[in-house]
């Protein structure tokens, strides 16, 4: 891999999941050495701090099918305003969540950078959810269940026109990889929006590889490059405890450090990454955020052996 203008966005949003704890997965993955580590690859690498988010002991939930509304449309308009920037000035976007609510600032605001180029992007989803909820059909209220519908143009209106009118993605450009856990509502919608879903059943079948190689291809052809989605509840949660939503049966370490390799393999088309629900006070001294810095090594070009 080239070297890389790194710049570190840490959204420690909390307020989109439903358990606290989420909102020091970035400052644990700093703890686990991330930024020097990328800068031994050869990166050069600025962190930009964190964007300002509420107190969740403070703030009132709302309405109980768009929890927390307010701040979390707050947090992500700045987001994408950062991510955006960042592009702008030709660096890579490393976000650190935070809950995968993050999703919804980070990709409006890659999208609005590549639309005035007139072009688009694709997004490869590693996530053992779907996030394909919407305010009628989520089962919870918790917004980091939404994400990839407001990308699609589904959902809230204030969220799907964040920074950017309508969808941030096309169904045809999106990749949904390691899937072991859908609401009713969430297969509805993907099978109407005709997304690619990968599900832990096609990773046992087909092997890692053959799935991996799919979904690259979906993400990449026609767009001008993908933004990682890297929900580490994909990971099974006895390699990776420190989450939320744990769900068993998920990615093995191996599988999980070959989705990453792979992804370095075609790094000119990878524009961005985000690597949410790191959850350090659910987590076994740090073990969660630790693999979550090895992860984002492999996308950047850490490898066991070079020729």
């Amino acid at each position: 891999m080239q070297p890389r203008q790194v710049r570190i966005i840490g959204a420690p949003l909390d307020l989109g999941a439903g358990h606290r704890g989420v909102d020091m997965g970035p400052s644990a993955i700093r703890i686990a050495g991330v930024q020097r580590r990328l800068q031994h690859l050869g990166h050069t690498v600025r962190d930009g701090g964190d964007i300002e988010t509420g107190v969740f002991e403070t703030l009132d939930a709302g309405d109980p099918t768009l929890r927390f509304f307010e701040p979390v449309l707050d947090v992500n308009r700045r987001l994408a305003r950062a991510v955006e920037q960042a592009l702008e000035v030709g660096e890579f976007p490393l976000v650190l969540g935070g809950d995968h609510s993050i999703a919804i600032g980070s990709v409006a605001g890659a999208a609005a950078h590549y639309r005035r180029r007139a072009a688009a992007i694709g997004a490869l989803w590693i996530d053992a959810h779907g996030d394909m909820n919407t305010p009628d059909t989520t089962p919870s209220g918790n917004i980091h269940g939404m994400g990839l519908a407001v990308a699609l143009g589904l959902g809230n209106p204030e969220f799907v026109n964040l920074h950017a009118s309508g969808p941030k993605v096309r169904p045809e450009h999106v990749a949904l990889v390691g899937v072991r856990d859908l609401d009713p509502g969430e297969r509805r919608a993907l099978k109407e929006n005709h997304v690619r879903v990968f599900t832990m059943r096609d990773i046992d079948q087909q092997g890692m590889s053959a799935v991996m190689r799919q979904a690259i291809d979906v993400v990449t052809t026609g767009t001008a490059g993908v933004y990682v989605q890297f929900d580490m509840d994909v990971i099974d949660p006895a390699t990776a405890p420190g989450t939320g939503t744990p769900v068993p049966g998920g990615l093995s370490y191996r599988e999980a450090h070959l989705v990453m390799e792979m992804l370095a393999e075609r790094a000119d088309r990878v524009i961005a990454l985000d690597i949410v629900e790191t959850n350090p006070a659910l987590d076994n001294r740090n073990t969660t955020a630790k693999l979550a810095t090895e992860l984002i090594l492999s996308l950047m070009g850490k490898a066991i052996y070079a020729p």
